[in-house]
């Protein structure tokens, strides 16, 4: 299968400048779908262009993540599959536009999934990624995430802080993709955010906010995490709640 086949795109209504492209996908590294919820929050507050998308169908077993069933404003029938879009985001005011993508992880054909993301990477010039995720940990919900930040590019580590990656064991397609960039000596950066081990799958806009702050570090422009002051404060609440109704989750508080 080529990249051509299932890569489509929309085109640019005028060229980027600098670019950087910014991927989470749920599954294995999105606990509690932070990453992806720190995507779309960029999105719905930035003039978004969506210049391209990859095909679902060679990349997804529908027994396992199925389409949904929707009625539009005239209530007709319309399925929804599972997206993988690729989108561009504008600053004028700053000195590099974004390039995002929020989308699912693949079951299968990883490798051509990852290609895809290396095309969409060339094509539109872009000068580096940045992946974010996020995995249980043992942090406490009342206390900010903690966001860690590594590359394998030494001048990217001195500039913005970063280490050296050191995790070993099972991954994700995003581990796969990271390894694809560094063989391809494309400069690659991975931010992860430590979610509550003890709150489950329960949404935690304080993660996605940790990633936003991190992410405005690295590429120079507005994430404008501030704004999930109110639902950060909504969310603490309910977990708070929950945790009071549970003698070893307090442990950790």
């Amino acid at each position: 299968m080529e990249v051509a086949d299932v890569l489509m795109w929309e085109g640019l209504s005028s060229p980027l400048r600098r670019p950087v492209m910014v991927l989470a996908l749920t599954g294995w590294f999105d606990a509690a779908g932070v990453a992806t919820a720190a995507i779309e929050h960029l999105v719905q507050h930035n003039a978004a262009e969506v210049v391209a998308s990859i095909d679902c169908d060679p990349f997804y077993d529908f027994t396992q993540i199925r389409p949904e069933i929707r009625l539009d404003e005239e209530d007709e029938r319309i399925i929804e599959w599972p997206t993988n879009e690729i989108i561009a985001l504008r600053f004028p005011e700053f000195s590099r536009d974004i390039v995002v993508m929020s989308g699912v992880e693949p079951h299968i054909r990883w490798h051509t999934f990852v290609r895809c993301v290396v095309a969409a990477y060339s094509r539109l010039g872009c000068e580096a990624i940045v992946t974010v995720g996020a995995s249980a940990d043992t942090v406490p919900h009342t206390r900010t995430p903690f966001v860690v930040g590594s590359t394998v590019d030494p001048q990217l580590a001195r500039t913005l802080g970063l280490s050296r990656p050191s995790y070993q064991g099972i991954t994700g397609v995003v581990g796969v993709m990271q390894t694809e960039f560094e063989r391809e000596e494309l400069p690659a950066i991975s931010l992860r955010v430590g979610v509550p081990h003890y709150l489950g799958n329960a949404e935690h806009p304080q993660a996605s906010a940790a990633l936003l702050r991190q992410l405005e570090h690295v590429l120079g422009v507005p994430t404008r995490h501030g704004e999930l002051e109110e639902e950060m404060e909504r969310w603490r609440s309910l977990h708070d709640d929950a945790v009071s109704e549970d003698d070893r989750a307090l442990r950790y508080v």
